[in-house]
């Protein structure tokens, strides 16, 4: 086959050439003399990227699912209650995980494409007047669905309140990418994956931790061992690990987190949302098809679109994928055969977003979609380049 193969799915999302670079050296030793020199400095930057300026940021050897285990059972004893939410694919395992840890969750279900909802969550902490609730956990970006939560909105009512939970906040597909800020939300535990806007293969859990949490973690009593906060922070004090750590993704990481900040975390965010604008603009121009996430909860990592009565998505997906070497994310659970995903996260530009746009066209006209040749394209053209001369003008 002639030409690369595309990758649009969000996450594993693409990783840049020098981050592969920098993992294709031999297997080196993880307790040599100089290796904590290497990891030390990497752990305080990433301090820089999650926002936190007095919490400390563990890295697991694990997915992200790692790190949401590693957050409950480290802050959290058996029976513990904890108010959840269940809007997305994603936002449902983490409940299942917390029941199946023994933490009694009540839980709001959400319709699909909305988020967090803020007024049953304030309305559910006022009436605890026991803070029997130990903890708040919101999905800052539903990966299913496309849909973004309001991190600093659950804050404030936790804080009018003056109720003591912790906040932990899945941000897997949120955290590098788009707007967070660990210290100012006041967020107690974040969770974040390596293959999001990392850049980097799956295999790194990272969790940001607060000094509240790391207070918690004290008097917890779930039982846990490999994701022990105590042995971390023992290791990690002279820059190595309690375990054999995934080397080459630290080196990988260290590159990773070497461009995110060169570009500056905010400008991260700036760009992530341009090239989602131009895929949302896509999506509303093909006839019949529509974004699942409403229009103030939209996020820019993802785009969850629905396609029109009669045509299959996964026929879509297959075709994309089969036809035009080029990989879209499947509509999960009650969406499966109902939408497809258009992942825009980590190292991107608009000609590859083109690339996908266009693929993402051709599925759909060889599977019965009624759409206009080139009106996705066109549309998302018309925004890059109307921003971008926007942008020439203000520099």
């Amino acid at each position: 086959m002639h030409g690369y193969a595309h990758l649009f799915v969000p996450g594993p999302t693409n990783v840049p050439e020098p981050v592969r670079q920098a993992m294709n050296l031999p297997m080196e030793d993880m307790r040599a003399p100089d290796f904590g020199a290497f990891v030390k400095p990497l752990l305080d930057d990433l301090r820089e990227v999650f926002r936190t300026r007095t919490g400390r940021v563990f890295v697991f050897p694990s997915s992200g699912t790692g790190a949401w285990e590693a957050a409950f059972t480290n802050t959290l004893s058996v029976g513990d209650k904890v108010l959840m939410s269940r809007f997305g694919q994603f936002s449902g395992l983490w409940v299942e995980m917390a029941e199946r840890l023994g933490l009694r969750a009540e839980v709001v279900d959400v319709e699909w494409g909305n988020g967090v909802p803020v007024a049953d969550y304030a309305r559910i902490l006022g009436a605890d007047r026991a803070h029997g609730i130990r903890a708040v956990c919101v999905t800052q970006n539903e990966t299913a669905t496309g849909v973004t939560s309001d991190v600093r909105a659950v804050r404030a009512v936790l804080d009018d309140l003056g109720h003591p939970a912790l906040l932990l906040v899945d941000g897997v597909s949120s955290i590098a990418s788009i707007p967070f800020e660990m210290e100012a939300w006041g967020v107690d535990l974040a969770v974040a994956g390596s293959q999001k806007g990392f850049m980097l293969p799956a295999g790194l859990g990272l969790l940001g931790v607060s000094e509240k949490a790391l207070e918690a973690a004290r008097t917890a009593t779930m039982r846990r061992a490999y994701f022990e906060f105590s042995d971390m922070i023992r290791l990690n004090d002279t820059g190595y690990f309690p375990y054999t750590p995934a080397t080459q993704l630290l080196r990988g990481l260290r590159v990773s987190v070497d461009m995110l900040l060169a570009e500056g975390m905010e400008n991260v965010w700036t760009r992530q949302n341009h090239l989602a604008e131009g895929v949302r603009a896509a999506v509303q121009a093909w006839n019949g098809c529509a974004i699942v996430a409403a229009p103030e909860v939209r996020s820019d990592t993802v785009t969850t679109i629905r396609v029109p009565d009669g045509v299959d998505a996964v026929a879509v997906i297959r075709t994309a994928y089969e036809r035009y070497r080029t990989s879209l994310g499947a509509g999960l659970a009650r969406l499966s055969g109902k939408a497809f995903r258009i992942g825009h996260l980590g190292s991107l530009n608009e000609v590859m977003l083109l690339g996908a746009i266009g693929a993402a066209e051709l599925a759909l006209l060889d599977n019965g979609a009624r759409i206009e040749a080139g009106s996705g394209l066109a549309a998302a053209i018309t925004h890059y380049r109307k921003a971008g001369t926007a942008q020439q003008k203000a520099a």
